[in-house]
């Protein structure tokens, strides 16, 4: 049977583990106390066997006067000290902070109530503050589910009458509008609210009055949407119909005639009754008029995507909401079963049954412990959301609002171990046919070499890689750091480690079955035998972009879509996997380069003749592994830029983005000494190289690990570490100072064979590889303790309906 200690660690929340009762120092409480009545029981025997030899004939002894007095005196000392429990009344009494009469109990005893009282307080506190916080969520989002709601019926009833209207005879097909989309709420078809404007066609004579006509349809439409937001307790400012005017405040939708006016910034000015007298802007003017000057008149709308991604945002903003509360509810039971299951304890050792009776008591009519406003709010969303964005289908709304867990099965570890031993066996066996072959003698085809490495690497440097990863989730998972919080992955479809390391030994397992197959066909004396790491390239290019729920679908496009995000930077805004994907391929450098010749190789035809050369030492080729070496860095700059924007300006995001062109300055400077090997380039590499490298050891260090604090009680650590042996985090930074030096071997005028070379190479781009896998851990351990610091367990939706400050 677990012991409950074991059960409450690994049912905490890890970022709000400081807000929960410290059951651990209560258990030591305890331990106090039963040791301190084991000696004072000792400590009585020893005493009566001592007065026993002291008694005299007549059964008393001349030192019973002396033990009367000292046990009075004794008696007199046990005064209650200052927990919270004062005295009051009777003379053995102790009264609570709420007033009620507790026994009086010795120093151990009053100890563990003063620290029990204490843990009481701080979980009714941090239990009252989260309450308040997801109470104050739950009615903007009601209300801004509200607002919302009344858009879309709006528009759904003008959608209707329009539909009806320009199916009249007299107006001509050419003319008409498009038609919206079903305005329904909860299904999936029906998300469209309303279709985009007719294209600008040239105006007849009976088209004038057509577009009076949809002008007025449009005036009309925006003044029941801001009637709609003024009964939900809202109302514009400076907006309304009013003549065109070219001040800049609003857009002009007629060159003659009545004209629809719409403010450039849209405000809704929330009502008296609401703290702080702000404003409310509409999220990207959802309500707007799509018009240009010029440009035929057409009737406001509002437009569908921004619907479409408000109404994401609502419910994004839902299923976080549910998340905090399911988080609290757990919080709440966690502590009332640890404050049972320790006052338990109590009474069994101190044996004072009416302090924990009393105690208890408290405990149940602690906030945490009564209140039901969470319940009531969780019920209350999840109707919500189960007839709002589920169609009245329990099973889906549920299957949003509580995920199921994937189940753990013993056959990923079992073809975890097949792949494991199948790719074991045939490197053994390719090892072998490569030697008798004599490939990779001095004597062998270089052509099969050349193929053969930047294949081979390619893929073992993805398979290192995913292997690490694989580690990483190992590790986050036994030291409880919350991986799929910070990167906001779905628990449901986010990989395991043993995922991780069913890919790994799967593109191992595969790709060494492919080289045995092609030096088979190579001493068959077969044509064309470099097509088929070719067609391995084509097979793996296909799992990538496979449209089928197979081979971890919900990976591979996360995957591509975080790509997407890195190579367009600066135009996507930048999250935790983004730059974390980011850092990774700076370290995949060697990898790009290797997907650029197979690129070449195989795209250009030049494995039907061996033209080898070709993709290496033509300029283009050159200038093209010259933009690959620096790339990573840039786009990560380029990113650091783009938080720069977002983030108010922060001065650290500019450091960062120097680290990164610090970088690019030193491949650039390794890369013209590797074409000009000559003494000045040589200085200049060791000088650029020099500079970034302490540069990236103190931002790996200093920010992304949070080491080298003076001030700490670690010595140049950090206060909070997850591991407890401390010997590691130095030695890690020892490992992760040794290879960030690796470019050293760059200026070492090494004479070295083609194979030793190539097998260098390989091993130098291994050990970046490890050295990243090894950052990974220590940069999301950071990451964690930023998160429990700030007690941040759910994620902040941004709502379409902002709160603005007014001066």
């Amino acid at each position: 049977m677990v012991k409950f200690s074991r059960e409450y660690e690994a049912s905490i929340i890890p970022e709000w583990k400081a807000a929960f009762v410290d059951y651990k120092c209560l258990k030591k409480l305890i331990k106090r106390i039963k040791i301190a009545r084991r000696d004072a029981t000792s400590s009585t025997t020893t005493l009566l066997a001592t007065s026993g030899n002291n008694t005299g004939a007549y059964g008393f002894s001349v030192l019973d006067p002396v033990r009367a007095l000292t046990a009075r005196l004794a008696a007199a000392s046990r005064a209650p000290s200052s927990s919270p429990y004062v005295q009051e009344g009777e003379e053995e009494s102790l009264e609570s902070d709420s007033g009620e009469l507790v026994p009086s109990t010795d120093k151990h005893e009053k100890e563990f109530l003063v620290r029990a009282d204490e843990e009481l307080d701080k979980v009714n506190k941090f239990y009252a503050s989260q309450e308040s916080e997801l109470l104050a969520r739950g009615d903007a989002l009601i209300e801004q589910l509200r607002i919302l709601s009344d858009i879309k019926r709006i528009l759904a009833d003008h959608s209707a009458s329009r539909r009806s209207r320009n199916n009249r005879p007299h107006l001509s097909r050419a003319a008409s509008m498009p038609p919206s989309l079903s305005p329904s709420v909860n299904g999936s078809s029906g998300r469209h609210l309303l279709s985009g404007l007719a294209s600008p066609q040239s105006m007849s004579d009976g088209g004038v009055e057509l577009q009076q006509q949809r002008v007025a349809e449009g005036a009309a439409v925006a003044e029941e949407v801001m009637a709609a937001l003024e009964r939900n307790g809202v109302s514009f400012v400076g907006g309304g119909i009013a003549k065109a005017k070219k001040d800049g405040s609003g857009k002009q939708l007629m060159g003659r005639g009545a004209l629809l006016q719409m403010p450039a910034t849209v405000r809704i000015d929330i009502p008296p009754t609401s703290p702080g007298r702000a404003a409310l802007k509409v999220w990207e003017e959802l309500v707007n008029v799509l018009r240009k000057d010029g440009a035929d008149p057409a009737a406001a709308f509002v437009h569908r995507k921004k619907v479409q991604h408000a109404e994401k945002n609502i419910r994004d903003a839902f299923l976080a909401l549910y998340r905090g509360l399911e988080l609290l509810k757990k919080f709440s039971s966690l502590n009332v079963k640890a404050f049972t299951k320790i006052l338990k304890k109590f009474v069994k050792v101190s044996e004072q049954q009416r302090a924990t009776d009393l105690f208890s008591e408290k405990v149940k009519r602690s906030p945490f412990s009564s209140s039901d406003k969470v319940l009531q709010l969780a019920d209350e969303v999840e109707c919500i959301f189960l007839r709002h964005f589920a169609g009245n289908d329990r099973k889906v709304a549920m299957k949003y609002l509580k995920p199921q867990q994937p189940r753990n099965t013993h056959m990923i570890t079992f073809l975890v171990g097949l792949f494991t031993g199948t790719f074991v066996s045939l490197f053994i066996i390719y090892s072998v046919l490569a030697h008798v072959a004599g490939i990779f003698s001095s004597t062998g085809s270089p052509a099969y070499m050349d193929i053969v490495y930047h294949v081979f690497s390619m893929f073992a440097l993805i398979s290192l890689h995913v292997f690490l990863y694989g580690c990483n989730l190992f590790m986050w998972k036994s030291t409880r750091i919350n991986h799929n919080f910070i990167f906001d992955f779905s628990s449901s479809t986010a990989l395991t480690h043993r995922d991780a390391f069913l890919m790994s030994a799967s593109i191992m397992c595969t790709v060494v079955a492919a080289l045995v197959i092609n030096l088979f066909l190579r001493n068959a004396g077969a044509t064309y035998t470099d097509a088929l790491p070719g067609a391995l390239l084509l097979l793996s290019t296909g799992v990538l972009f496979c449209p089928f729920n197979i081979f971890y679908r919900s990976t591979r496009y996360c995957f591509m879509r975080v790509m997407r995000n890195i190579i367009f930077s600066p135009f996507y805004k930048v999250l935790m996997a983004d730059f974390f994907m980011a850092d990774q391929l700076t370290s995949q450098i060697p990898l790009l380069r290797h997907m650029e010749f197979a690129a070449c190789y195989f795209m250009a035809g030049t494995f039907r003749n061996h033209a080898y050369e070709t993709c290496t030492r033509s300029p283009q080729y050159t200038h093209l592994a010259y933009v690959i070496s620096f790339l990573p860095y840039y786009w990560r700059a380029m990113q650091c830029l783009r938080r720069y924007l977002e983030e108010g300006h922060d001065i650290n995001q500019l450091a960062n983005a120097g680290k990164y062109v610090s970088a690019m300055v030193a491949a650039a400077v390794r890369f013209k000494y590797a074409a000009t090997p000559t003494p000045f380039w040589m200085w200049m590499v060791v000088i650029s190289s020099s500079g970034a490298t302490i540069y990236q050891l103190y931002w790996d260090f200093v920010k992304d690990w949070g080491f080298l604090n003076p001030k700490s009680k670690n010595l140049w650590l950090r206060d909070q570490l997850v591991l407890k042996n401390k010997s590691i985090y130095y030695v890690s930074m020892m490992l992760n100072l040794a290879l960030r030096l690796a470019w050293a071997q760059s200026v070492m005028k090494l004479h070295l064979g083609r194979v030793e070379s190539r097998l260098l190479d390989f091993s130098l781009a291994s050990l970046e590889i490890i050295r990243r896998g090894h950052w990974n851990f220590y940069r999301l351990e950071h990451e964690h303790l930023n998160n429990a610091g700030k007690f941040r367990a759910v994620k902040t939706v941004p709502l379409p309906f902002r709160e603005l400050e007014t001066d």
